[in-house]
């Protein structure tokens, strides 16, 4: 049996038990892993980035097969379940390790990401009567309606996978998902997961 072609993107913003309850449910997902991307220390820990000791996104690694799900839909879904508009936060998350990112490792992935951050970053504000829960009086927004994106795009430096106790949090845990930022049930509703 031939092994199958996979790539690997990793995401950042928000709870990382929250991106990865979400991609690890993605048709076309192969694996996802919590854990510290672009950590500016050997070994990072859930303690020592949590407390600004290391400086390091809280994120995932998403290996996926392109033959099944492409980077573009990968991206339309986390910019479905984060605001890139916000700084730093995500539902109760707060700080600079909750920062939201695209890292990458192939240089072929660069110009899409490009592409589509700067999609997102042109898009106006909508008129208050339609506006969607992920903009409502949004304060990054500038006189013209135009929002600041607050997502970094960079090449991947490090990944280091969180412990364990972090790995499959919301699957071993399924209550913690009645108090998610994310509505897991509308995603499975609209088969954006399965």
């Amino acid at each position: 049996m031939r092994n199958m072609y996979t790539k690997k993107i990793y995401f950042s913003g928000g709870s990382f038990h929250e991106l990865q309850e979400v991609f690890s449910r993605v048709k076309g997902v192969v694996s996802c892993r919590t854990g510290y991307i672009n950590a500016a220390g050997d070994e990072p820990t859930y303690e020592s980035v949590l407390k600004g000791e290391v400086d390091a996104a809280m994120g995932v690694e998403i290996e996926f097969n392109p033959k099944k799900i492409d980077l573009s839909s990968l991206m339309d879904i986390l910019f479905t379940v984060i605001n890139p508009y916000s700084e730093d936060k995500q539902g109760e998350c707060e700080g600079h390790m909750y920062r939201n990112g695209v890292y990458y490792v192939s240089a072929e992935d660069a110009p899409i990401i490009s592409y589509f951050l700067s999609f997102i970053q042109n898009r106006k504000k909508i008129p208050a009567a339609t506006d969607s829960a992920l903009i409502v009086n949004d304060p990054n927004s500038d006189p013209a309606g135009t929002r600041v994106c607050h997502v970094e795009a960079l090449r991947l430096k490090s990944f280091h996978p969180a412990e364990d106790e972090h790995q499959d949090f919301l699957r071993r845990f399924p209550l913690a998902l009645k108090k998610t930022y994310i509505d897991f049930v509308r995603l499975k509703e609209l088969s954006i997961i399965e």
